[in-house]
């Protein structure tokens, strides 16, 4: 009886020590902290960041770049318009489709939320654009940082492209 009271002491003993506390193991290489944070970054709280960059209207603003001023006849130039579609519909239908949101923004409306000296300037230069302009920054992350293709038209065809826009 002393021997089996004695072995399963010694055994209980064992198993308590196995048992014991948990040692963390260190582990050479990666490890990810996948904790969500709760926390909203402080300037993602204006009330400008709540309405998508393709809504939001700003008029006032002309851009970054080499058009500082434009004035538009109150009638639409419609051999302007004409020649400003089909240079949209080589350089740009790629990403850009009249009724729906595709790879980049709609034109559709355009005229009524920017102002056509930041229509141009995004035209002419959107990499300088996405660079210095705000509403050029949002609009490259609300389209998932698909940046607008510079296709180094002229500011005559830049133009027309803006005519054409008046027409939709």
């Amino acid at each position: 009886m002393k021997i089996i009271t004695r072995s399963l002491a010694i055994i209980f003993s064992v198993l308590l020590m196995g048992c014991g506390g948990k040692e963390e193991k260190k582990s050479d290489g990666f490890s990810v902290d996948r904790t969500k944070s709760t926390e909203k970054p402080v300037e993602a709280a204006s009330a400008v960041d709540e309405v998508p960059a393709s809504k939001r209207i700003t008029l006032d603003e002309k851009g970054v770049g080499e058009i500082k001023s434009i004035t538009l006849d109150s009638e639409i130039n419609t051999e302007m318009a004409a020649a400003g579609e089909a240079i949209y519909n080589t350089n740009c239908t790629a990403c850009h489709k009249l009724d729906k949101r595709f790879i980049g923004p709609s034109p559709r409306g355009i005229m009524e939320r920017r102002s056509p000296e930041w229509i141009m300037n995004m035209i002419l230069d959107p990499k300088l654009m996405t660079e210095q302009d705000r509403c050029a920054k949002d609009l490259l992350i609300e389209f998932n940082g698909a940046a607008m293709a510079n296709q180094n038209l002229t500011v005559d065809e830049a133009r027309s492209i803006l005519e054409y826009f008046r027409t939709l």
